[in-house]
């Protein structure tokens, strides 16, 4: 377990930089045994006790100190029922956990699909996703992590609805980012 304060979702890369001594063994021993870890979301916020289940993707850059630049993908998300300070003969941290075991080929309504092609349109993405899952587009909006707690707890139907009034406001947004250029004129 690695209590950050951040809040992968499913399907989402995050850079990460390993320094202490117990995060190093726990990126050995991911790198010696494939497994999986948690990213336990530390933050006031969290008050369902959730986690991001991640999978090492690739070792960008090893210091002669023993720090390393990673990459990991979101597999899943999981709610922590317990955390142990360490994980049996570990330095890093462990806990119990259950998996919602997320499934990111459940495909999107065609209503949201296609405001999402508009929105990568909008913003000079020429080849829409063929795939879509709502986890998919939320990562693409860049929500903060109240937005991601917001968006996890909601049911599938809601899950919607609020990724298509995000989708809504940021195209506003470009709009109104255009428009303002034709305002100001350069001197």
């Amino acid at each position: 377990m690695f209590p950050l304060s951040i809040f992968p979702l499913p399907g989402e890369l995050v850079p990460l930089h390993i320094f202490e001594k117990r995060y190093r063994q726990l990126l050995e021993d991911a790198e010696k045994r494939d497994f999986s870890f948690g990213i336990y979301f530390s933050h006031t916020l969290n008050t369902e006790k959730l986690g991001a289940l991640v999978q090492l993707e690739s070792v960008i850059k090893r210091y002669p100190e023993g720090e390393s630049d990673i990459i990991v993908r979101c597999t899943d998300i999981f709610e922590m029922t317990k955390l142990y300070r360490t994980h049996e003969d570990k330095l890093y941290p462990g806990g119990d956990v259950r998996l919602w075991n997320t499934d990111l080929t459940v495909q999107v309504s065609n209503k949201l699909k296609s405001e999402f092609d508009s929105y990568l349109s909008a913003i000079h993405i020429s080849t829409p996703a063929k795939e879509v899952s709502v986890y998919h587009i939320a990562n693409e909006l860049g929500l903060d992590m109240n937005q991601r707690l917001k968006f996890v707890l909601s049911d599938e139907e809601k899950k919607e609805l609020f990724l298509l009034h995000h989708l809504h406001y940021q195209k506003q947004l470009l709009h109104h980012v255009e428009k303002a250029k034709d305002v100001f004129h350069l001197n």
